[in-house]
C-alpha cells in the first residue's frame, strides 16, 4: 500500500482562527462553493444554490448525549467517567432506555484513584452509583446502577452528565451549548459529538431545499470521542480507525439506489455511512466494514453501486429488518474510489486529521486550493466554524 504521509496533510491553524462559539444565527455562517477546481463564497442560507433539483441530501439524525459525569470520592478525589458506546446492552436505545442498570465503554480520568469501590453521584432526588469492572486498554468497562426507579439512563445523563464540546475549544461547557452543539434535527441520542457539518441547517434552510424539490432522507451514526483522534503516525496507513455504529432504515436505502448521481452528503459521519453501504451489499450477510476493506486487492468491485444496494435491499426483505444495523471502520483517504457521494458538505476541519484525508480524497487532493482560500478569506474553523459544499473531483 502505497505511504500516506500525515505530514503533507499539515496547515497552520492559529487559535484565532478556531471558532469557540457559533454565530448566533446559524445559517448565517459563510460557505465555501468548491467546483470544478475553482472556488467562490456565500452565506450557508443560499446552500440550495448549488445542489440541483431533485438531489437527495442526506443527513446524520444522532444525538449528542450529556456522556461526562464527574464523580468524588470520600476522599475528595475527583472521577471523571466519559461514556463512550454501550456495552451490556449494545444496543444504544436499549442501554440508554434501561431503567435497572447498564455497562458502558468509559474513558476515565484519574483512573489510579479508582480501585474497586463504588463511586457515587448525587443529582436531584437520585444517586448513580459506577462500579470499575475491566481494563479495556486505554479504556474501562464501567457498570451503572441508580436508586430511582422508572428512570432510564438517558434521563439520569441528562439530569447528572456533561455535554461534551470538543477538546480544542478550550473551555468550559455553558448552558447554550444544550442548544448550539445540537442540529435542529437531532433526535436519537447515541453520540459524544456532534456532525457539525448539520450545526448550520435551520428550519428555514431545509424549508428552502423542499421548495426547490431537493429531497431529503436520515440516517444515524452515533459519534465517538475517535473523532477527535489525532493521526500520530507518519504514514496514515498504520493509524488505527475508531469503529462506529450506524444504522439505516430500509426507505432511506431505496431512496439513495433510486439518486444515484446526485447524492448530497450532509458531513463526513454521513459520507462514511453511506460509502460503507457499497460494501454492505457486497457481503449483506457480514454488516461490518473494516478499516482497509477498500483498498484490498482481493475485493471484486464488479457490482455496481446499484446492484450493490438492491442486494442489501433484497437481504433486509429477506431477514425480515426495517433497518439496516452494521458497524464501519471505514478509512476513507487518498486512493479511495468513492461509490455513492456526489456532493459533500462540511466543516473545516484540523490539520493531519483522518477527515481532512476525507476531504483530500473527494477532492482529488486538492485540498490546499479549499484550506488557502479559507485562511485567507476569513473563514472560522473547526466544529462551530463555517461551513464548504464540495463537488466531487
Amino acid at each position: 500500500m502505497k505511504p500516506i504521509y500525515i505530514a503533507d496533510y499539515n496547515y497552520p491553524l492559529p487559535d484565532e482562527r478556531i471558532a469557540k462559539y457559533p454565530l448566533a444565527e446559524r445559517d448565517h455562517s459563510k460557505l465555501l462553493v468548491y467546483r470544478d477546481g475553482q472556488v467562490s463564497e456565500d452565506r450557508f442560507y443560499n446552500v440550495g444554490d448549488y445542489i440541483a433539483p431533485g438531489a437527495l441530501l442526506i443527513y446524520n439524525n444522532t444525538r449528542v448525549i450529556q456522556a461526562r459525569l464527574e464523580f468524588h470520592k470520600p476522599t475528595g478525589a475527583r472521577i471523571e467517567v466519559f461514556c463512550l458506546e454501550p456495552l451490556m446492552p449494545h444496543d444504544y436505545q436499549l442501554s440508554l432506555g434501561s431503567t435497572t442498570g447498564c455497562t458502558w465503554k468509559c474513558m476515565v480520568g484519574n483512573a489510579k484513584k479508582w480501585h474497586d469501590e463504588a463511586i457515587e453521584l448525587k443529582a436531584g432526588n437520585f444517586t448513580l452509583r459506577a462500579y470499575k469492572e475491566q481494563s479495556l486498554g486505554n479504556t474501562f468497562a464501567v457498570r451503572f446502577d441508580w436508586s430511582e426507579e422508572n428512570v432510564s439512563f438517558a434521563e439520569i445523563l441528562d439530569a447528572a452528565g456533561e455535554l461534551p464540546i470538543p477538546p480544542y475549544l478550550n473551555r468550559k461547557t455553558e448552558e447554550s451549548d444544550l442548544r448550539t452543539y445540537q442540529t435542529v434535527y437531532s433526535r436519537i441520542k447515541g453520540s459524544v459529538a456532534a456532525p457539525t457539518a448539520g450545526l448550520h441547517f435551520t428550519e428555514k434552510v431545509l424549508a428552502d431545499l423542499h421548495e426547490r424539490g431537493i429531497k431529503t432522507t436520515e440516517l444515524t451514526l452515533h459519534v465517538g470521542a475517535g473523532t477527535f483522534l489525532p493521526v500520530k503516525t507518519a504514514d496514515a496507513n498504520e493509524h488505527t480507525m475508531h469503529t462506529e455504529i450506524i444504522a439505516v432504515p430500509k426507505e432511506a436505502i431505496e431512496a439513495i439506489r433510486d439518486n444515484l448521481g446526485k447524492i448530497v452528503a450532509v458531513g463526513t459521519t454521513s459520507m462514511r455511512t453511506l460509502e460503507s453501504l457499497y460494501f454492505i451489499g457486497c457481503h449483506p450477510e457480514n454488516a461490518t466494514v473494516s478499516q482497509f476493506e477498500p483498498y484490498e486487492e482481493a475485493f471484486d468491485f464488479r457490482l455496481s453501486t446499484f446492484d450493490s444496494l438492491q442486494a442489501l435491499l433484497d437481504y433486509l426483505d429477506k431477514t425480515g429488518q426495517q433497518t439496516l444495523h452494521a458497524e464501519t471502520q471505514i478509512m476513507i483517504k487518498p486512493g479511495y474510489t468513492f461509490h455513492v457521494v456526489d456532493q459533500l458538505i462540511t466543516n473545516f476541519h484540523q490539520p493531519q486529521s483522518t477527515l481532512l484525508l476525507l476531504v483530500s480524497a473527494f477532492v482529488g487532493g486538492d485540498w490546499h486550493t479549499i484550506y488557502d482560500y479559507a485562511l485567507s478569506h476569513d473563514f472560522r474553523f473547526l466544529s462551530y466554524g463555517d461551513s464548504s459544499i464540495l463537488n466531487r473531483k
